[in-house]
């Protein structure tokens, strides 16, 4: 096993975690209301693109961190679970950039008018479905994940490895699960962007 590189403080973790899980929350849910309009020399949907590929290499990385662990390589299980958070945390931004330059883009939106006909829903056929039953169990375990995330990187840094190794049990497949949702979901909404 590792040393542990934090000194062990229940009690500030406990504040910080949960400041900074309320705080992203809270950020999401706020900024999601609002659309800058703004001109950007690019595509505002590649903030979208690289959201998927970060998903798909955090996802990449959960797996390559259960294998390191499985193989009781510690370190090289800490540097990709760190660089993992590190992805995530670039995610946010991205995902942030992305609600706040292009909006809301509904799921089946041929024509990119904003609102989706009866012939387009028929057009897009149960796949519509599929997507939004995704996406409802995808958003609220990404809304929840966060903290769950960082109490499992808090005891796993202060050297606290059964605790750790409970709440990943949980942790891991549901980080796991909305990680690779992510990049469904965006290659099923992607075809809808204007």
């Amino acid at each position: 096993m590792l040393q542990p590189t934090l000194e062990k403080n229940d009690h500030k973790a406990k504040i910080f975690i949960w400041s900074v899980s309320a705080i992203v929350f809270l950020a999401v849910i706020v900024l999601s209301k609002y659309k800058l309009e703004v001109n950007l020399p690019f595509n505002v949907h590649l903030f979208a693109t690289i959201n998927a590929v970060i998903n798909s290499l955090v996802a990449i990385l959960l797996i390559a961190g259960l294998i390191s662990i499985k193989s009781k390589n510690y370190l090289l299980h800490k540097k990709i679970m760190l660089t993992a958070i590190t992805l995530s945390i670039l995610f946010l931004v991205s995902y942030i950039c992305h609600h706040l330059m292009a909006g809301e883009t509904k799921y089946g939106d041929i024509d990119h008018d904003g609102v989706v006909s009866l012939n387009e829903k028929m057009a897009v056929g149960s796949t519509r479905i599929f997507y939004y039953v995704l996406l409802g169990l995808h958003i609220p375990l990404a809304a929840i994940i966060l903290p769950f995330i960082l109490f499992s990187a808090y005891r796993s840094l202060t050297g606290e490895y059964e605790k750790h190794k409970k709440l990943v049990r949980v942790t891991w497949p549901v980080w796991f699960f909305v990680a690779v949702s992510g990049v469904v979901v965006y290659w099923m909404i992607n075809q809808f962007y204007n």
